[in-house]
């Protein structure tokens, strides 16, 4: 089978989908590689260097014509989908919940489309995660965009011009964003607390050397895939007068939260940002989703009554080299798990596989997920 990597069409997207280093074990699987040339080289990757791995340069999406399998960081868009196959296969972020056009077009090319987003949260799936890989960019970049907006120093200096005390950085959401920004913001030097409505991550802040803030009401806060879901009215009002109590002490304060499928939950008001001290930072991760921040806006950085509210978009294409090396393991695993281990360089699905029944959007002319029929 033929595997394109095309260049992303989507303005600002750095990534790409494969790297060298993973075009070389893919051919070592017998696959056979196209990468579009340039794709890489805005993640630090040159075309002599996919050469050398295997792959052959072609000049551009419509080159990809031959190719059975396509992938992509980004879902497919604009004239790209006529290019396709018919029966070829998409590996990519398909946001499958708002391209309702790709799927029709998947089905009338009986194209299998894999929606990345979707790779269960299963042991036997970490290494194909990549929304754990994208998240530990986001946590990681999203204090240093705070840190440089602060204006002060994040740890404790003892200095002759007097003491300086550490800053205290409060996080919003301890999932794998989060927990980035934990680990990052203690390297730094910083006081960290963070807050969770699952109580079960209390372990792994309190690993990581922050405090981890519990409320006093008993709620099933996660569903079974591991992802935060919708809580009560009660938990609700708690939960709110719990952050603008920390959140007032706060320098500053990365926010995470996100409910899979829905827009993100409210976390922070504008009340609660003016009550927090002139010269203070939040950084809202979700503003993409709607934020959880009500004067965040994406790609902007909003100054509130004295303190910077930072909407970031898209920061994993920020760091684009880690990002691509990330994202390509976590296809190039995905991929290998499914070539034919008999007739290798072609990819089998078992529709009775975990990974693969999850992470299915349409297969044989159909839309298949139950992801996206349980939103419809």
């Amino acid at each position: 089978m033929i595997i394109g990597v095309p260049k992303e069409s989507i303005d600002g997207e750095n990534r790409v989908a494969i790297i060298p280093e993973s075009v070389k074990k893919l051919v070592s699987n017998r696959f056979e590689i196209f990468v579009e040339k340039g794709a890489g080289v805005n993640a630090g990757y040159l075309d002599s260097e996919y050469e050398e791995a295997g792959a052959k340069l072609v000049g551009g999406f419509a080159d990809m014509a031959k190719a059975d399998i396509i992938t992509k960081v980004h879902h497919i868009s604009g004239n790209e989908g006529s290019v396709l196959k018919d029966n070829a296969a998409v590996f990519s972020f398909q946001d499958a919940l708002n391209q309702k056009d790709n799927i029709e077009l998947f089905n009338k090319k009986n194209v299998t489309a894999f929606a990345m987003e979707f790779i269960p949260r299963i042991t036997l799936a970490q290494s194909m995660d990549v929304l754990s890989s994208m998240a530990t960019i986001a946590g990681y970049k999203a204090v240093l965009l705070a840190t440089e907006e602060f204006g002060k120093f994040l740890p404790m200096l003892m200095t002759a011009a007097g003491t300086i005390p550490p800053a205290k950085v409060l996080i919003l959401g301890a999932g794998v964003a989060g927990l980035q920004a934990i680990a990052t913001a203690r390297r730094l030097g910083a006081v960290v607390e963070a807050f969770d409505t699952r109580p079960m991550v209390k372990e792994q802040v309190m690993s990581l050397g922050a405090k981890f803030i519990e409320i006093d009401f008993t709620e099933d806060a996660q569903d079974d895939q591991g992802y935060a879901k919708e809580l009560s009215e009660e938990f609700y009002k708690k939960e709110m007068e719990l952050i603008d109590k920390h959140l007032s002490k706060s320098d500053i304060c990365i926010t995470t939260a996100l409910v899979f499928g829905k827009q993100a939950p409210t976390l922070i008001h504008d009340y609660m940002v003016e009550n927090m001290k002139p010269g203070s930072v939040i950084v809202d991760l979700a503003v993409e989703k709607g934020g959880n921040c009500t004067v965040s806006k994406p790609g902007k950085v909003v100054n509130h009554k004295g303190v910077k509210v930072i909407g970031p978009v898209n920061l994993a294409s920020s760091m684009p080299d880690h990002a691509s090396r990330m994202y390509s393991k976590n296809i190039e695993n995905l991929l290998v798990y499914l070539n034919d281990k008999e007739n290798q360089g072609n990819i089998v699905l078992n529709t009775e596989d975990e990974i693969v029944n999850r992470s299915l959007v349409t297969h044989k002319g159909k839309m298949v997920s139950e992801i996206v029929k349980s939103f419809s």
